[in-house]
């Protein structure tokens, strides 16, 4: 069975604000640790208004020191944001911090919409062949110092700091491959590349001394709860959300409704049908059998998963859900 992490973009539901998000993010962390999760990351988005994590490094380690052993990390860093040497800064405080525990997922997306992206100051006319200088830069700061060497990471320097490529296209994949690195794909909101992505990355797979094969970790939607009708309830929320944010409306994350997909136009239940296709949303007999299957089509290492649910406490049962789920299926297995 695949391993199970969390992504939390530490939402800001209606009615809340960013203190109450970052209140909430260490506590489902502190739940996703003793529920024996892999992993929490934290993603870098900007100009969002239902979105408390961006400032991304400043969450991490607000998450890390409220835990002890679960691995927390950035998915992810939007590189093209900041310059290399202050990422391998930030993570290699991290890491100094935190031994053992920090992780580092990088994409080539702003995060953001381009007026604002213009406004964290970096240059949007640069050729996408930075992208992948920029990651070997970055990359390099985290080995010991060579001889020579006249720019440094400290901290950072040394640190190992493990890079993951983050990624909604072939562009991640192949850079991955050729890199030898680990892949995360973005499945629980840009599915449509999924399988040719992962065609691509385990083809074309590079060992290094990074990785020695291929690691696939995949996004994905899960919103469990005791029936498959709370369930659908709860994952309203996200389906307004997304509506929203597709409609140039981004906002606070909205309470569920009943019946909305059902009330929904055509065209809006289209593209729900199509950006949350990788989502299981139901019981433990449901989330059961729609991990299982999901792990099967994919191959997955691990999954990466996300619930935008408005309220806290069935956030946290949801997770506790799916542990469950994923113990009783290494038990069977």
């Amino acid at each position: 069975m695949a391993d199970l992490s969390v992504l939390d973009l530490s939402p800001i539901v209606e009615g809340g604000d960013a203190a109450r998000s970052l209140a909430s993010t260490l506590d489902l962390a502190r739940h996703a640790e003793r529920l024996g999760y892999k992993r929490y990351w934290l993603a870098e988005h900007h100009n969002m208004p239902g979105i408390a994590s961006a400032a991304t490094a400043v969450v991490i380690a607000h998450v890390a020191g409220g835990t002890k052993t679960i691995r927390v990390g950035a998915g992810g860093i939007m590189l093209p944001n900041h310059a290399p040497l202050v990422i391998a800064e930030q993570f290699g405080t991290l890491a100094a911090l935190h031994p053992g525990r920090i992780d580092l997922g990088i994409g080539r997306a702003p995060g953001t919409d381009m007026l604002t992206a213009h406004a964290l100051r970096r240059n949007l006319d640069a050729s996408v062949d930075n992208f992948p200088r920029d990651v070997v830069e970055l990359m390099g700061y985290f080995q010991p110092a060579a001889e020579g060497q006249r720019v440094h990471a400290i901290p950072g320097e040394g640190e190992q700091v493990p890079v993951w490529i983050l990624g909604s296209s072939l562009y991640g994949a192949q850079l991955a491959a050729m890199l030898g690195l680990p892949y995360a794909f973005a499945s629980h909101f840009a599915p449509a590349e999924l399988d040719h992505a992962l065609e691509v990355y385990r083809s074309r797979f590079e060992p290094s001394e990074h990785l020695d094969r291929p690691r696939v970790m995949l996004g994905l939607n899960v919103v469990a709860a005791p029936t498959d009708a709370e369930a659908a309830y709860l994952f309203t929320s996200l389906q307004q959300a997304f509506v929203n944010l597709r409609s140039g409306r981004p906002g606070k994350l909205p309470p569920p409704v009943e019946g909305y997909a059902e009330a929904l136009e055509p065209a809006a239940r289209a593209i729900l049908g199509q950006a949350l296709s990788c989502a299981i949303v139901g019981s433990p007999a449901t989330v059961k059998q729609g991990l299982e299957a999901f792990v099967e089509r994919t191959g997955a290492d691990e999954l990466m998963v996300t619930a935008q649910v408005f309220d806290h406490a069935a956030r946290v049962r949801s997770f506790e859900i799916l542990a469950d789920v994923q113990r009783s299926l290494a038990q069977a297995a």
